[in-house]
């Protein structure tokens, strides 16, 4: 596995194996060297490795596309293809690095190709036949002469074309040259705009060179795990590629050492044409981990590389071939692997940190999987009922199972504080404090458990002081958790502790800054610090990353109400005034601006719409609208119901107007709010 390089990588699909094999003898003939694999069996470490120096190292990359192609969704010449597709990104623009071929009338629409197999002209050479003019052409692709731009217009190169064998230190500075002149052509694109009259384009390189390389500067030891590509042949599997990623992340959140992106963030790019450069500085990360998957019935494959952000060469990578029973292991295989590779110093037993609350059974896992994706890609309550199934299914599966259980007592809290009864609250709650308690029984130092207990404690018992502890416990055991940050944040801020608050939910943004909830949490944590004009400019990041969030213009209208600018407050709200968030956010401010007819009939909307269960919200209307009496009354209901919004209480500006009245200090002493 030693030898060096070939000139040419042929890429293809199995059942193209002699249409490919007449390109490869055609370029041969002519003295071009050609990689063309001809094994019967595929895969293992020592063979991936040589694939994918192969195709680091490669000056063409051809793969041949076919209705063959672009029927299957798996194969290794998938693999093959998202490899060349990670390097095309490494090069400069003007250099053509892949040639597509075709052998049919498949179109590049219909063919399934990654993008940067598109923007390149293609070749259609039927059943293989490959003509004399098709191998000029890739000669003149591989003279060392050949400038980018006669590569791309395919004029003639000034001197005779001779096939060469690439030495090492060749291929090294090809690669150099080629990372050096990407990096020089995005910085100059970033730049274009603010060249300086009289300047010349070299000078205004060299300027944006040092201002992109001064602009990107990731904290060392931060990494990104982008979505491993699902190889299963099944697209109903993607369930299975993506939470495993999701378990990778998290096994490797596990190490303190590292700084880790967050899920949501990291599976923003998913589907997306980025390059990877694009992507660390998105995310703000000096690596980024990326690979695949591969299910069968009851083994797995995972292909996983480590890339350096900054130069864009590989750092490490291997392939695990593993019984679906030992996935729990393999988390710490590759999470130790990583750490390694970025010359992190481990601390502790990474196995007993990334393994903790797991489970050895692959059914259980499997159903655990499915609920984690029905959880995360939930829009509305009406979504989580899927989830919880699914997490009832992995617990029945292995009752010990505390991930399951901190995971659907989770769940089951937020389904309750949506509930549209008071019985159905309850009842919500009695069981995701049961699920928390028994997920701490089996793992006490899992964050996941006391993030579940802390949830709980906080909307459904209203024991703040037992929340509170539960909060800076999942805190300790995961400080680079960024939902354990968002949530022990806003709950800070919510009983007072602003500076705690808002510095928690500023580090969830470090670490998850594509997540809407991370925007949010930070807009909610600066709203109630009274920091009103800081809370506008967040909601206004959340918005930007999901204009449909209703909520949003919730917050941000009291947001703008706190600033006393009452029109856009009353803009913000108007926005989605079919919802009862809305139709809250309106009764306050029509009332405020003289309109208190029309804030009477917001109230009616949202009273037909929650019912009850917003006892808390309606004592802030009546507050605001200065009705003292009927403000506590319906305080004092929120308190026998045991309303959720209770929490605000302590720092909620709507109820200012109360704080004086002994039955609002009364209320405040039951609620035992921790000092």
């Amino acid at each position: 596995m030693t030898e060096p390089s070939h000139a040419v990588f042929l890429s293809y699909a199995s059942q193209d194996a002699q249409p490919a094999l007449r390109i490869c003898d055609a370029l041969r003939a002519s003295g071009i060297e050609v990689f063309l694999d001809q094994s019967e069996l595929r895969g293992g470490d020592a063979w991936d490795q040589k694939i994918r120096r192969e195709i680091q190292d490669c000056a063409l990359f051809i793969p041949v596309i076919s209705a063959n192609t672009a029927a299957r969704h798996e194969g290794y010449f998938r693999l093959e293809w998202d490899l060349a597709d990670q390097r095309t990104h490494m090069i400069a623009r003007s250099r053509v690095f892949v040639v597509p071929v075709c052998l049919d009338a498949t179109t590049e629409v219909a063919a399934d190709v990654p993008e940067s197999f598109k923007r390149v002209q293609w070749t259609r050479l039927p059943g293989g036949d490959t003509p004399p003019a098709f191998v000029e052409r890739i000669k003149r692709l591989l003279s060392p002469q050949l400038s980018p731009a006669s590569a791309v217009s395919g004029a003639a190169p000034s001197e005779p074309v001779r096939a060469f064998r690439r030495s090492k230190p060749v291929l090294l500075a090809i690669v150099a040259v080629a990372v050096f002149a990407a990096l020089t052509f995005l910085v100059t694109d970033r730049f274009r705009f603010s060249t300086h009259p009289g300047s010349s384009v070299e000078d205004t390189t060299s300027r944006a060179t040092a201002a992109g390389a001064a602009a990107f500067n990731p904290p060392p030891h931060s990494i990104a795990v982008l979505p491993f590509v699902n190889l299963s042949g099944d697209k109903e599997q993607e369930y299975f590629s993506d939470g495993l990623t999701e378990e990778l992340l998290n096994s490797l959140a596990e190490i303190n050492e590292l700084q880790v992106a967050a899920r949501t963030s990291s599976f923003y790019f998913k589907g997306k044409d980025v390059d990877l450069g694009t992507i660390a500085q998105k995310l703000n990360v000096g690596a980024v981990l990326e690979g695949s998957v591969r299910r069968s019935a009851h083994t797995v494959r995972i292909t996983a590389q480590l890339i350096n952000a900054v130069t864009g060469f590989h750092l490490w990578s291997k392939t695990y071939d593993r019984d679906l029973g030992d996935v729990l292991k393999l988390q710490t295989e590759i999470a130790t692997a990583v750490a390694s590779a970025l010359k992190v110093t481990l601390l502790g037993d990474v196995a007993a940190k990334v393994e903790l609350g797991g489970t050895r059974n692959p059914a259980a896992f499997d159903a655990y999987l499915r609920g984690a994706k029905a959880y995360g890609s939930r829009r509305e309550a009406k979504d989580i009922p899927a989830a919880i199934a699914a997490y009832t299914e992995a617990i029945r599966l292995d009752p010990h199972y505390a991930l399951a259980l901190a995971a659907r007592s989770i769940a089951l809290t937020a389904v309750a504080g949506e509930a549209a009864t008071k019985a159905a609250m309850r009842d919500g709650f009695d069981k995701a404090q049961a699920d928390a308690r028994q997920a701490l029984a089996l793992a006490p130092d899992l964050a996941q458990a006391h993030l579940a207990s802390a949830n709980v404690s906080e909307l459904g018992t209203l024991d703040f002081t037992q929340a509170s502890d539960a909060y800076k416990r999942a805190l300790a055991l995961a400080p680079g958790n960024a939902e354990v940050l968002r949530l022990s944040g806003k709950f800070a801020a919510y009983m007072g502790q602003f500076d705690a608050g808002v510095a928690a939910a500023r580090r969830a943004v470090v670490l998850d800054p594509l997540a809407r909830a991370s925007h949010s949490v930070l807009g909610r944590t600066l709203y109630v610090a009274h920091r009103y004009q800081e809370a506008v400019a967040a909601f206004a990041e959340v918005l930007s990353l999901d204009p449909d969030y209703k909520d949003t213009y919730v917050h941000r209208g009291f947001s703008y109400y706190g600033l006393g600018d009452l029109q856009s407050a009353r803009a913000s709200c108007e926005t989605h005034p079919d919802y009862w968030g809305n139709q809250y956010c309106l009764a306050v401010i029509y009332d405020r601006v003289g309109r208190h007819v029309d804030a009477e009939a917001e109230l009616a909307k949202m009273k037909a719409v929650v019912g009850d269960t917003a006892a808390y919200q309606y004592a802030t209307i009546y507050a605001q609208w200065g009705n003292r009496a009927q403000a506590l009354e319906w305080l004092e209901t929120a308190l026998r119901v045991r309303d959720p919004g209770l929490e605000l209480l302590k720092t909620d500006a709507l109820l200012d107007p109360l704080r004086k009245e002994p039955r609002f200090q009364a209320v405040e002493r039951e609620l035992k709010f921790p000092h």
